[in-house]
């Protein structure tokens, strides 16, 4: 497993690698900050850098969470 992405998402073997953990997660986390931002602002399409910055914030910090040994 890659420490910055987390490895592939949806393992696959074969040249084509896909997307990553860390991608998957932004994605989800995405999703989550568009509504929340949609529902208080209305103007999500103004902060499209920074909801993509906060989403990958978000991802990192999934991916360090698995790392915790409970």
């Amino acid at each position: 497993m890659s420490e910055k992405t987390g490895g592939p998402a949806f393992p696959f073997t074969g040249d084509w690698e896909g997307m990553t953990l860390r991608d998957y997660f932004a994605a989800k986390a995405m999703i989550a900050i568009l509504v929340e931002v949609g529902r208080s602002h209305g103007v999500a399409h103004t902060l499209d850098d920074k909801i993509a910055q906060q989403s990958y914030i978000v991802a990192d910090a999934m991916l360090r969470a698995r790392e915790v040994k409970p």
